[in-house]
């Protein structure tokens, strides 16, 4: 067994469209942010994005707040920027079970919300998913 599996974390599930996190964070003297091995600012090329999955961190907490995280994430399925806002769910998600005070305030960032919306299916007869062939009377 490695260092890691002795340490007691925190895991939680986060998703968007069809992006699935599963992020562990565990107490650490020094912070830092793994996704799928690599580190997050390498994974996530926009500032959009990196700011996107700290924001649960950085506004969520309180300001006087001394507890450093160390978060490992394995995030599958979906685009970039959805993958980003499926870390950001879980992220929150493991950080209320780690301290419920800190629910009511990423509750009201929209933190703990699932986004449920994804893209409908395409039926049969129809172009995408609503878009029909054009119709002529005659």
């Amino acid at each position: 067994m490695d260092k890691e599996t002795k340490e007691k974390y925190i895991e939680a599930v986060g998703r968007r469209k069809t992006s699935t996190a599963r992020v562990r964070i565990t107490e650490a003297s020094k912070a830092n942010f793994v996704v799928n091995g690599k580190e997050a600012k390498e994974y996530f090329k926009t500032e959009g994005e990196r700011r996107l999955i700290l924001d649960p961190m950085v506004k969520g907490l309180p300001t006087g707040s001394t507890k450093k995280w160390s978060v490992e994430v394995h995030v599958m399925g979906g685009g970039v920027h959805s993958q980003a806002e499926a870390i950001r769910h879980g992220l929150s998600r493991a950080l209320v079970l780690s301290d419920i005070e800190l629910r009511g305030s990423l509750k009201t960032l929209g933190f703990l919300k699932r986004d449920p919306r994804a893209k409908e299916r395409r039926k049969f007869g129809l172009k995408k998913a609503r878009k029909a062939p054009q119709w002529s009377k005659r």
